[in-house]
């Protein structure tokens, strides 16, 4: 099933956001803590009831649950599975929460502008699956096209909200997402499952480790006054 034409197809870039952004911003920003006379080191751990703390939890459990449905959306689909349209709609009520948690921040313009571009991802990828089962490479190829579309859509998103988001960096971070979720569908219609949770697995920790973390921090960066206990 796999091509190299289905490859997505976004070039890589040597910029990364990573812990320069997402880590280290201060998620836990109450950690003033008595320090030791004898080595200057700090002897209590830092806090982590913080709005800080509470905003890279909320991105990480959503976008991890989006992983985790998508994943089954997917699979449901190509099986012909009758749990698809109720992992649908699971789906979409995760893209909800996570415009709601945008708009929380940038308000309800944004809100439904990220909702949007988000849940296009969501019907590109059913558009994949649909194409995969019945062999149709040239369905395959024009979805795989309009993913690409959607990096570009979403990088221009995030960075136009948030400077401290890279267009460049957040398009690699968010086309290996992409790429991590095409490979599950792939090997499960390969009728490779292990690889395919395997695939689902590494997505996971991209999207809470790289994504949901650089989020979190950017928009801490941006707005400190916000996240101030």
């Amino acid at each position: 099933m796999e091509n190299s034409k289905g490859n997505i197809a976004i070039a890589a870039v040597t910029l990364v956001v990573g812990l320069a952004v997402g880590g280290g911003i201060g998620y836990a920003t109450g950690n003033g803590g008595e320090e030791s006379q004898n080595n200057n080191v700090s002897t209590s751990a830092p806090a982590t009831d913080t709005a800080a703390a509470d905003l890279r939890v909320l991105l990480n459990n959503l976008e991890s649950e989006h992983v985790d449905l998508a994943a089954a959306a997917t699979r449901a689909g190509f099986d012909g599975d009758k749990s698809f349209d109720a992992t649908a709609a699971a789906l979409d009520r995760n893209s909800n929460d996570l415009a709601d948690a945008i708009g929380s921040v940038y308000g309800d313009e944004a809100r439904e502008g990220f909702y949007e571009i988000w849940a296009s991802h969501i019907g590109f990828f059913v558009d994949y699956t649909v194409a995969a089962k019945a062999g149709d490479q040239a369905a395959m190829d024009k979805a795989v096209q309009n993913l690409n579309g959607y990096v570009e859509a979403i990088s221009t998103f995030l960075s136009e909200a948030n400077p401290n988001l890279p267009k460049d960096a957040v398009a690699q971070l968010v086309s290996e997402h992409v790429g991590l979720l095409k490979e599950a569908v792939d090997a499960h219609g390969a009728g490779n499952f292990a690889e395919s949770y395997a695939a689902q697995e590494r997505a996971r920790e991209q999207i809470t480790g790289d994504i949901a973390d650089t989020l979190a921090g950017a928009i801490v960066q941006q707005k400190p006054e916000a996240f101030t206990n």
